[in-house]
């Protein structure tokens, strides 16, 4: 890859920084939390998506696993399995030369379609090996209850020692998982176990299918969660979500923590385009690492909560709360990495200072405000006649919170279930699937218009890495480009603005 083709991460930091500083009525310190988001980005420089070649070693970029949904279900009505046949068909023929693959067929089982049960690891993609893919995959039948767990335990194992560095399964399902508790591995245990081993994109289709399950496997296994309102357009959405990761330009992407002492870690979350829960991990001295995984070309925001005591500390200074880092695993491709950025409290006796809130943040809770409305929308209109009135008020409240959001594919999605524009009220006729797509767009986020925070200046010609700037308020040594004191006082030392 040349220079030219350099993958370049980029981070941003967005906050207030004010926070209150007064005593709690009892004279003692009090805990604050202080709220940021983290804009990060990748971009490519001109060159093909890492999962479409080949590694530097030249094994394949890309361990592909698309598991079929063959439960009984599928043949009621049948076009669903013809569309789940053309759509994998599809799948496999975009896969690129040498890929590892797999077709997986699964009900109360899982089976492997193709490379065949009696063949070992993954088959490697060529004409003739997606060639008889394809057979295979035409003659599936469907019997049999759904149990979703051993789908995602087989696919597990047969990605378990495969070096790809882009590790990627794609599920189709048109149930509820109702066998779970039947199943020689629930679905919990097996999130536990490939928590980590690969990404899962779960899709729904037909009328049966349960959003809140496809979230739930999409938020513990880093995928997306999806769903065709007809079973034709099934197709279509599997080709560009298959070109798509083709389209991945880092399998693996870290963001590296490092609070000053004194400031407590409470949580990291993606919040764009969807919410995800990241685990911690444990990093270099004091950081803390968390995972995201499989990055095209694309941006995705963060939030970051920190805890501090302002007991003690300086009153209308910038003090450095932590250091963030962006870390890249390497994989074989040259990435040019953003400098640190800190997140900064500033501790105020001004109370309309410190009442301010990030855009991004506020973003963030309307979204969940908007979420738990529909939610509850959704469960009043099962109760039938009794909770109309109910369904209907928190429908409006819905589209209320949308437009405030100025998000369009959630009001678009809102107003399909409205009966007339801007009645605010449920229309009749409607179907469990209607809400259940419902559901999975008010799962979606989009950022706010504006950025999340000027960029930063121009470092020019970077120190020497071995030198070292020492704090003078606390004695801390740490790199001579440190903006920020990572120490016990978090001042601010001589260098560019943050």
């Amino acid at each position: 890859m040349t220079v030219a083709e350099e993958i370049e991460v980029t981070l941003e930091v967005g906050q207030e920084k004010d926070l209150p500083a007064e005593p709690s009525a009892q004279g003692e310190g009090v805990e604050r939390e202080m709220y940021a988001i983290l804009e990060i980005g990748v971009r490519g420089r001109g060159g093909a998506g890492l999962a479409g070649g080949r590694t530097p070693d030249g094994g394949p970029a890309l361990a592909e696993v698309l598991i079929v949904d063959t439960s009984r279900s599928m043949l009621f009505p049948p076009a669903k399995l013809h569309a789940a046949k053309d759509a994998t068909a599809a799948a496999v023929r975009l896969l690129p030369e040498g890929t590892a693959f797999a077709v997986l067929s699964g009900h109360f089982h899982a089976a492997v379609v193709h490379p065949g049960p009696d063949q070992p690891g993954l088959a490697v993609a060529g004409p003739g090996e997606r060639a008889a893919a394809v057979r295979a995959v035409r003659i599936l039948d469907a019997d049999g209850g759904t149990a979703i767990g051993t789908w995602l335990d087989l696919a597990r194992r047969l990605l378990k020692d495969h070096p790809a560095p882009v590790k990627h399964v794609l599920l189709l399902t048109d149930g509820r998982n109702e066998h779970d508790h039947r199943a020689a591995m629930t679905l919990e245990t097996a999130l536990d176990a490939c928590e980590g081993r690969f990404v899962c994109d779960a899709w729904g289709i037909g009328d049966d299918w349960d959003a809140e399950l496809l979230l739930r496997i999409t938020r513990r296994l880093h995928g997306r969660a999806g769903a065709v309102r007809e079973e034709a357009e099934l197709t279509c959405a599997y080709e560009e979500l298959v070109t798509g990761l083709l389209g991945t330009a880092v399998p693996e992407l870290r963001i590296r923590l490092t609070p000053t002492p004194g400031t407590v870690i409470r949580q990291v979350k993606q919040v764009v385009p969807g919410e995800q829960e990241l685990l911690p991990t444990e990093g270099p001295g004091r950081g803390t690492e968390y995972i995201t995984r499989a990055w095209g070309e694309e941006v995705r925001h963060f939030q970051v909560v920190l805890a501090a005591d302002p007991t003690g500390r300086e009153r209308g200074e910038d003090l450095q709360l932590a250091a963030v880092e962006v870390v890249v695993p390497d994989f074989g491709h040259p990435v040019r990495l953003p400098r640190p950025r800190p997140v900064l409290v500033r501790w105020t006796d001004n109370p309309l200072d410190a009442s301010r809130r990030h855009p991004g943040v506020r973003r963030q809770e309307l979204y969940h405000q908007a979420s738990a409305a529909v939610a509850r929308a959704y469960r009043a209109w099962l109760r039938g006649s009794d909770g109309r009135a109910v369904a209907d008020r928190e429908l409006a409240r819905a589209l209320h919170l949308a437009a405030d959001l100025g998000d369009p594919q959630l009001l678009d999605a809102l107003r399909r279930i409205e009966d007339t524009p801007g009645g605010g009220r449920i229309r009749a006729g409607l179907k469990d699937v209607d809400w259940q797509h419902l559901i999975l767009s008010s799962a979606m986020t989009t950022p706010p218009r504006h950025p999340a925070a000027e960029p930063p200046p121009d470092p020019g010609v970077p120190p020497d890495a071995d030198a070292l700037v020492e704090c003078p308020g606390c004695g801390w040594l740490g790199p001579a480009d440190s903006v920020y004191c990572g120490g016990e006082c978090g001042r601010r030392l001589n260098g560019p603005s943050a």
